[in-house]
């Protein structure tokens, strides 16, 4: 909802205090009168965030069962109760009912990511009404209203500010910038489009952290920037590439089925069977074709997938995005706390003596300073005090986490932590100060010393200058601050003077000033993120850092962790928003490849982002702890939010969550990602394998004269425990060693794909011939034929379990590395053997006990059968992947 069209309305920074007073008709000094204000409200209606229309319990439950996989396993248990399986039919309800209730957990948590966007506005604001100081709701707010801000206030509406004094507002949820940004009045004279660059405004749902101020209301509700960022995240985030790729495979096994089903009975009737036989063969081919295990068993190893995750600090919100992980081709990552420890540091330092390195981590006081130049080890003491002493903030020793924290400015932390790190003491007293301001770029105190002052005076070099004494020269200062600034370090400069008493005018306190150094202060690289960002480079995983800093300063990053090379051309690796802005979606797609920094970009421009890279067939990762970054995490194939600095609207739209805000953690999880994406391809290997074998066994059966081979009670049998149980063991497969060494695969790459479906046709081709023979040739000899053949293919099952763990390992060290696939093997084998021999089974499964001469020459087949399979899988261990 826009609240005018007017163009002074829709670019308040662009324009003067009076433009854009005269624009709303509103008093820059007296505010609205409270009938202009009820007239407005009913116009533009309440400062409120809309929300869509979100889907209640019932609805979301629904949903749940329209999975194409659910669907086909729900018909197969109704099948099993047609048939008087009732033992299978429950089984059967609680694998549909546990995947549903999954489900439903992670979808409803998804539809809270707009309720705690809500939760970001304040609940009142004080604003001027008739020339008088009024608190009233914040949702009654309407453009023209003018509203105060003090330190601790949440901005209720976005606001023209038109009065600060001192007045810092952190805005890092909505940009990404990890700093407070001091704000002014004066009109913005260019527009880059990025919103941090916006120094005149304050927005909805940031906070005042110092100062104060106040500001006409110039937008409300959903046209507010929040408001766009709660529009972006309305949209729907469509299915997860395994999600897609489970769907397809299921569409296709229920034609298959569908189409045997009709195929056998039709043919059995016209052979002048019976309709009701037929009736029987038809639902036990259904039965045969379906993998009622794949469900239960992608669950599982999605489950124990997230666990695994967590152990490393990685907590995953929705399941299927575990195996997601393992396709991504592209990080699009924010660089604040992610890339960097997001903990202000003074590296480097310049006097006019040498210069210096100072390795220390975060705001620790301990740290080393080497001299780069001139005498090691020289004094800072000097300008180290100055740090101290024109310095608001307090520094915290660890007390939950490892780390010290600072209260107050991130940037007067880290020069607190470089005076303790020179180890001064405390400053003197402080009897008066100038405090920072935007348009004067400086802060000034002075101290009580021995009947005399001490000045100390900090802020941007070319403020400081003009403020030098006559005899000073800046000029080396200047060489040195345009260096670092280059490097992109924030650059400030530090000076000092004596004087015997404090001037009327405080403003003559900042005269004749000793320029003490310049100091050069960073966001550092997190130690562990370089080597993260070349395993990323080994997997084939591109890594492109997205975020709100200057260009200048994402460059110096980007370098610092091999994100750049020092050969690329920065015009091709980095991207402003404003030039994002200026291309459309061909444009960009065609540009993305080759971009590794974009710089300061809007939330939207996140998504176009992510949306150039998946029109490439790229799997999308999105790092990000901001409200910025929410629409962009909830639009990416799999979106990551940050568990420590992360807000609660980010956490709520990603996928999964860091707990420890650390790049390194998104690297272990890819790796996890590709281990359990191969174990699924295991999964669909061994279960269609044997599936294929059994329904082979039903097809041909019948025209080799065996009029029932398997009955549909011992092949859900066989789907259920023989086949389930290994096949849950597969799932903790150790990753191969070449995991992170291999390119990610395509996103349409199907789960069937490198020759996968010729396998299963081809295994399951030798089983079901296998035990064709023996069951044509057992009826020959009066011998239980049925019998033999379900134990048959059990145990060929069994055996390909252990076959298709790897193509390369030997079957001994298999076994060592993952015996809980032996146990399983083994206890499925018993079961086996219970069915068959155990009384009250025989009755419910229809079958007869072997004597040891039959069950010997089942053992025979079954020990060819899988010779036969071991001699296959080291032919594929010396031949080359076959293509999709």
């Amino acid at each position: 909802m826009e609240t005018r069209t007017d163009p002074l309305v829709s670019a308040p920074w662009l324009r003067t205090v009076p433009e854009v007073a005269a624009s709303f008709g509103g008093d820059a000094e007296r505010g609205l009168t409270e009938h202009d204000a009820a007239r407005r409200l009913t116009e533009h209606g309440p400062n409120t965030l809309e929300t869509t229309a979100r889907r209640g319990p019932a609805q979301v439950l629904a949903r749940q069962f329209t999975n194409t996989m659910i669907l086909i396993l729900a018909a197969v248990g109704v099948v099993t109760f047609v048939v008087g399986d009732h033992v299978d039919t429950v089984v059967i309800a609680v694998i549909v009912m546990l995947n549903a209730i999954i489900g439903f957990v992670q979808e409803y948590r998804a539809e809270r990511a707009m309720d705690e966007l809500g939760q970001l506005t304040a609940a009142t604001a004080r604003v001027v009404r008739d020339g008088t100081v009024v608190e009233v709701p914040a949702a009654s707010l309407v453009p023209g209203d003018l509203v105060r801000l003090a330190a601790g206030d949440v901005v209720p509406a976005d606001l023209r500010l038109v009065e600060t004094a001192g007045l810092q507002i952190a805005e890092a949820a909505l940009t990404g910038e990890a700093e407070s940004v001091a704000k002014h009045t004066a009109p913005i004279a260019e527009d880059t489009g990025f919103v941090g660059d916006r120094r005149n405004m304050a927005f909805k749902g940031t906070a005042a952290a110092d100062g104060r101020g106040h500001g006409i209301v110039v937008a409300t509700g959903m046209a507010t920037e929040l408001g766009r960022i709660a529009t972006l995240l309305s949209e729907d985030r469509g299915q997860t590439p395994l999600q897609r790729r489970l769907a397809v495979l299921g569409r296709r096994l229920a034609a298959i089925a569908a189409l045997l089903c009709a195929v056998v009975f039709v043919s059995g009737v016209l052979r002048g069977e019976g309709v009701g036989d037929m009736l029987v063969a038809a639902i036990s081919l259904a039965v045969a074709a379906i993998p009622e295990g794949l469900p239960a068993v992608v669950t599982v190893a999605l489950g124990l997938g997230a666990r695994r995750m967590a152990r490393r600090r990685a907590l995953v919100r929705r399941l299927p995005a575990v195996e997601t992980l393992g396709a991504v081709g592209v990080i699009c990552t924010d660089k604040t706390g992610t890339l960097t420890q997001n903990q202000m540091a003074v590296e480097r330092v310049w006097t006019p003596d040498g210069e210096y390195d100072v390795n220390g981590r975060g705001y620790e006081p301990t740290a080393t300073i080497t001299g780069r130049t001139g005498a090691p080890g020289e004094d800072l003491s000097g300008l180290a005090l100055v740090a101290a002493a024109c310095n608001d903030a307090v520094l915290h020793e660890p007390s939950d986490g490892p780390d010290w924290t600072v209260t107050g400015d991130p940037t007067e932390g880290a020069l607190l932590a470089l005076a303790r790190r020179a180890d001064v003491g405390d400053p003197p007293p402080r009897v008066a100060e100038l405090p920072f301001e935007a348009d004067r770029k400086r802060m000034t105190t002075a101290h009580a010393v021995d009947g005399s002052y001490w000045v100390a005076t900090k802020g941007a070099l070319e403020a400081l200058v003009p403020l030098l004494h006559p005899d000073e020269s800046e000029d080396a200062a200047t060489v040195a601050a345009d260096q670092l600034a280059a490097e992109g370090y924030r650059v400030l400069g530090l000076a000092d003077r004596q004087t015997d008493e404090l001037p009327a005018d405080p403003a003559d306190m900042e005269r004749d000033l000793r320029l003490l150094g310049v100091v050069g202060i960073a966001d550092p690289p997190r130690p562990e993120a370089r080597d993260s960002v070349d395993a990323c480079r080994d997997a084939g995983v591109t890594t492109v850092m997205i975020t709100g800093d200057h260009p200048r300063t994402a460059r110096a990053i980007a370098r610092r962790l091999d994100i750049i090379d020092d050969g690329d051309d920065d015009e091709d690796v980095v991207l402003t928003g404003a030039e994002v802005a200026d291309l459309d979606d061909d444009e960009l797609t065609e540009r993305v490849a080759a971009v590794r920094v974009f710089a300061r970009t809007a939330p939207a421009q996140k998504l176009r982002i992510v949306d150039a890279w998946r029109r490439r067939d790229v799997v999308v990762a999105m790092t990000g702890d901001g409200v910025n970054d929410a629409p962009a995490l909830q639009r990416a194939d799999i979106g990551v939010a940050m568990g420590i600095n992360g807000t609660d609207v980010s956490r709520e739209a990603a996928d999964m969550v860091l707990a420890d805000d650390n790049f390194a953690t998104i690297v272990d999880a890819i790796g996890e990602g590709r281990r359990i994406y191969d174990n699924l391809r295991r999964f669909v290997l061994y279960l269609l394998s044997t599936n294929s074998a059994e329904v082979l066994v039903v097809l041909i059966g019948p025209f080799l004269g065996l009029p029932l081979p398997l009955t549909a009670t011992q092949i859900l049998y066989i789907n259920l425990v023989t086949d389930g149980v290994p096949a849950v063991a597969l799932g903790l497969e150790p990753a191969e060693p070449d995991v992170m060494k291999r390119p990610p695969r395509p996103s349409t790459a199907s789960i069937l794909g490198q020759g996968l479906w010729k396998r299963c046709l081809v295994v399951g081709s030798l089983m079901a011939t296998a035990v064709l023979a023996l069951q044509v040739g057992a009826d020959h000899q009066g011998l239980p034929w049925q019998t033999m053949g379900f134990m048959t293919l059990a145990i060929l099952q069994l055996g390909h379990a252990i076959a298709v763990r790897s193509g390369t390992h030997p079957l001994r060290a298999l076994l060592r590395i993952n015996p809980l696939l032996g146990l399983a093997v083994l206890a499925s084998l018993a079961a086996q053997l219970a069915v068959v021999y155990v009384p009250v089974f025989q009755d419910a499964f229809a079958t007869e006990p072997l004597t040891p001469g039959e069950l010997g020459i089942v053992g025979a087949i079954c020990g060819v059968g899988f010779a036969v399979g071991e001699l296959d899988r080291a032919r594929r261990a010396r031949s080359p992947r076959p293509a999709d």
